[in-house]
This record gives C-alpha cells, sequence and structure tokens, in this order.
C-alpha cells in the first residue's frame, strides 16, 4: 500500500495551458492528477506540453469517462472530497485536509455542475478574494494555491 497523497481533480477542464501547468505542479509535489472527461481540448496538444514543459511525460495522470465513472472506480469517501468554486460557503482555510483527499476543481467558464456538487454544499470551499472587482482567478493559480494550503502540515508547516 502506498503512502496517501492528495489528489487534483479537473472535471471537465477546457484550457489546455491550465492542465498543464497543474500537471507540472503535481510532478513537483509527486501528486496523482486526475482528468474527468470531455476536454476542451486534446491532451497531444502543443499548449499541454509547453505549460507542463518536459514534465508533461512524468504525471500521474489518470482520466475518467465521467464523474460517475470517477465515483465509480475510485469510491471516495465523502470526507475526502473538497470541492473549490468561487462562490464556496468556506474559506480553503476551513479544513483539515485529509492526506488522501481529492482537491476537485470544475472547467474555467462554468466550475462545477449541480450533478457534482449535489449534496455536497458542505464540503465546497473558496480561495478568498479581498477585491470585489476581481470576478475570479486562473485555475492553475487556484490549483497551486490550495494544494500547498492542504499540504501545509505534511510539508512541516
Amino acid at each position: 500500500m502506498s503512502d496517501p497523497r492528495l489528489k487534483i481533480v479537473l472535471v471537465t477542464p477546457e484550457i489546455p495551458y491550465n492542465t498543464g501547468a497543474i500537471g507540472r505542479t503535481c510532478v513537483a509535489l509527486n501528486l496523482e492528477l486526475i482528468l474527468i472527461k470531455p476536454y476542451g481540448f486534446s491532451l497531444d496538444e502543443k499548449a499541454v506540453r509547453r505549460a507542463g514543459t518536459d514534465y508533461w511525460k512524468h504525471v500521474n495522470l489518470t482520466e475518467y469517462d465521467s464523474w460517475q465513472s470517477f465515483l465509480d472506480e475510485q469510491k471516495p469517501r465523502r470526507e475526502s472530497l473538497y470541492f473549490f468554486e468561487e462562490h464556496g460557503a468556506q474559506s480553503l482555510y476551513a479544513p483539515d485536509y485529509n492526506p488522501d483527499g481529492y482537491l476537485v476543481f470544475g472547467c474555467e467558464s462554468k466550475g462545477l455542475s449541480s450533478e457534482v456538487l449535489g449534496g455536497m454544499e458542505d464540503r465546497v470551499f473558496h480561495l478568498p478574494m479581498l477585491d470585489t472587482r476581481v470576478r475570479s482567478l486562473n485555475l492553475a493559480n487556484v490549483a497551486t494555491a490550495v494544494v500547498y494550503q492542504a499540504m501545509r502540515s505534511q510539508l512541516g508547516g
């Protein structure tokens, strides 16, 4: 059995650069990247490889055809799921992150669907933004901020 590790889950990502950059972060932190189809691009696109630079080949990547197939195969416990949306009721600083948790992010234009979030309202978190003129942050930046916060205790504080 391997050590517990956080996993980053991207549900229907649309922008190849974000996926590539998140993949690079996963390599740096030895995390699994889980992608849920459909994508708004091909994983063969140069933009994915460019953002991941020469690290993309090292990404521990798992793909699923749908959210339901992810749930059926991974069987994540409810308390190990952390959903991130700009209007989440709680801050990303609120939870004590499970070391084998799933950090779930939606597509860039629409976020996470009601199918994914249904019944999980208490598991939805946001990254604080202090200036209301900013509507949203870049997905790769948010995922990186979240994963470092979640790993803070594991990395020695």
